[in-house]
């Protein structure tokens, strides 16, 4: 597929329809982006709407790859409605500072080769891209976000309420100071 940076914005600001038969998008948006009536399933609380992450639009089964070298530093399958499906979070280190980086909404065939403390390298294949039956329920699409915390668990809030938005755009930092200029 050809493309051009920046990516097409998509605005999900009036929400997503979950029911529809869209199966694909092309195009990236959202840091700190407010989507009402987006976040429907009790996983989000009825409040939680202001996305922490970047998500990336493209067909199912596209490759995603690592950014820079690290390590896996775990893998699951979120498999509640409308949670991020198969996972993988990277473990980087940046001069002195480790952040830890979670590519969601993969493919069920990410979790048959991704394993933890495995070592990557800038440019390999980390998953695909999952389908909508695999994801989590979305139409397919990277949800990108860092952490400068080490994680819990194999899960970051990919969104969160207007009262813990000052305190999480501490911790969960727009990943455009790596990607660039994906999005306008």
């Amino acid at each position: 597929m050809d493309y051009q940076l920046p990516l097409p914005g998509v605005d999900l600001s009036n929400g997503y329809d979950h029911s529809g038969n869209t199966t694909e998008l092309f195009g990236a948006g959202g840091y700190m982006e407010k989507r009402n009536n987006m976040y429907t399933s009790e996983l989000f609380e009825g409040k939680r709407n202001i996305h922490m992450g970047v998500d990336i639009w493209m067909p199912a089964n596209s490759p995603v790859y690592a950014m820079t070298d690290g390590e896996v530093w775990g893998v699951t399958h979120n498999s509640n409605e409308l949670d991020y499906g198969p996972t993988v979070i990277l473990k980087h280190q940046i001069y002195d500072n480790t952040i830890y980086v979670l590519y969601g909404h993969l493919s069920l065939k990410t979790l048959s080769f991704m394993k933890e403390g495995s070592t990557v390298n800038a440019g390999d294949i980390v998953g695909y891209l999952g389908a909508k039956n695999e994801n989590g329920g979305w139409i397919p699409h990277l949800h990108l976000q860092i952490s400068l915390i080490e994680p819990e668990k194999v899960d970051m809030p990919g969104v969160v309420s207007e009262d813990e938005l000052l305190k999480s755009s501490k911790i969960y930092p727009d990943p455009r100071i790596f990607l660039g200029p994906i999005y306008l």
